[in-house]
């Protein structure tokens, strides 16, 4: 990488900048299945039973996610996105479920997943109607968040269309507080970020203390261009957004297209690499019941899913990009880095990036131990500062590495003010 072209982030650690909503949930990125990327609000269930939104889709979910190791693998909510309810509220004022759709009602579904050992989640609105025009919860917070208590779900996906934006932050915390007070449990993920960047900077001490986990920018696509479009709006706004992030409490970059149609495998590992870097909720939306065997495994990957759920609950940013190349980094524990190096370049073959010029890698003194995860497992050993070690990138693809430093003094983690931790040796 040349000098002339490198932009080097310090590798500080920014803590996060507020206490967490108290609710005790989302101590580590949520981790389940999502229907909308995939699914949307196809409500035909006369000529697409298969693919429509309804109580069978999310019980066969379920069914695969026991039977086919995703459980096993940590992923555990079910999550009901929009379209599910009735265009009317019952007669005391309740959201229903579509009664042709969801004939069992949200309650029996509950039963049925939480059976599986799994959770469920819901999706309401803060305005007056959904995204696709179902009832909102404006007016009702108080209601819905009994009825969903009630219903037993585990999850609260809350958008923020059809609602003037500068009564959004008054919506989320109305509603954050109408859920704490049901009693249950409810992991609430909010959007409320991603409908005030056009008008403002949000509040993330706000927005901390109120929501688990929280959208920033855009809906994904089932496309490169798309993932690529949030990495590049996470890394340009990473000063704001990555302090907010900790155990309670995430920035959220939207679902996990894997498994879909949209991205190469190159581009799917990268997906999956840079979300367990960026301690993102790993949200799947696709079809488990039909995912080909390497999506699968990728999406299992034990390695991956373990940098995810890094106990150290940090998330990671961009500390340098040039020559088509960009390097991000996540402090792990146990004194680890966790790297992605990220081949931008669309065209030609595999790039070689050199070990040594990853900023994180200085602190490799003496000796750093490698373990290469992605694009395959290998152990490269222990390797010295000076090492000539090359990390070969395919175009679009992700090499995602820890590193763990060995010296008479390994470095660890120093708290050096109330926003930023520093390794130092």
């Amino acid at each position: 990488m040349s000098k002339t072209v490198l932009l080097v982030v310090s590798l500080s650690l920014m803590s996060p900048a507020s206490e967490a909503l108290d609710n005790g949930l989302a101590l580590k990125p949520t981790m389940g299945w999502l229907h909308w990327e995939r699914f949307m609000c196809n409500t035909d269930c006369d000529t697409d039973p298969d693919n429509c939104i309804s109580e069978r889709l999310y019980m066969q979910m379920a069914d695969v996610m026991v039977k086919e190791g995703w459980k096993e693998a940590g992923y555990e909510y079910v999550c009901i996105d929009d379209c599910w309810p009735s265009l009317q509220r019952d007669a005391r004022g309740r959201l229903q479920a579509d009664p042709k759709r969801f004939p069992g009602g949200i309650k029996k579904l509950a039963d049925y997943v939480h059976s599986k050992g799994l959770k469920l989640g819901i999706y309401a609105d803060v305005g007056e109607k959904t995204c696709a025009g179902y009832p909102g919860s404006l007016g009702h917070y108080e209601t819905d968040a009994q009825t969903f208590a009630d219903w037993d779900v585990d999850l609260l996906k809350f958008d923020g269309c059809n609602l003037k934006w500068t009564l959004l932050g008054e919506g989320y915390i109305n509603m954050s507080k109408a859920l704490n007070r049901t009693g249950r449990s409810i992991l609430y993920s909010c959007e409320w970020p991603l409908y005030e960047w056009p008008f403002q900077k949000p509040n993330y001490t706000a927005i901390r203390e109120t929501c688990n986990h929280w959208r920033n920018f855009d809906d994904v696509f089932d496309s490169w261009s798309s993932v690529k479009s949030i990495l590049d709006w996470t890394a340009s706004h990473q000063d704001t957004v990555v302090p907010s992030a900790g155990p309670g409490g995430w920035n959220d970059p939207d679902m996990l297209v894997i498994g879909n149609f949209g991205l190469s495998h190159d581009q799917q590992e990268s997906q999956m690499a840079l979300w367990a870097i960026m301690a993102a909720p790993l949200l799947m939306s696709n079809d488990l019941r039909d995912i080909c065997p390497r999506s699968k495994q990728l999406l299992q990957n034990k390695r991956i899913i373990e940098i995810s759920q890094d106990p150290l609950g940090r998330q990671g940013y961009r500390t340098a990009k040039g020559n088509s190349f960009e390097v991000w980094e996540r402090p792990l524990s146990k004194k680890r880095l966790a790297v992605a190096v990220l081949n931008k370049q669309e065209i030609g073959g595999p790039r070689g990036f050199a070990i040594s010029d990853v900023p994180g890698w200085k602190y490799c003194d003496p000796q750093c131990n490698v373990t290469l995860i992605l694009p395959q497992y290998k152990e490269m050993g222990v390797q010295a500062k000076e090492s000539k070690l090359i990390l070969y990138v395919n175009p679009s693809g992700t090499a995602l590495l820890t590193v763990t430093p060995i010296s008479k003094h390994r470095p660890h983690w120093k708290k050096t003010s109330a926003k930023h931790d520093q390794i130092i040796l």
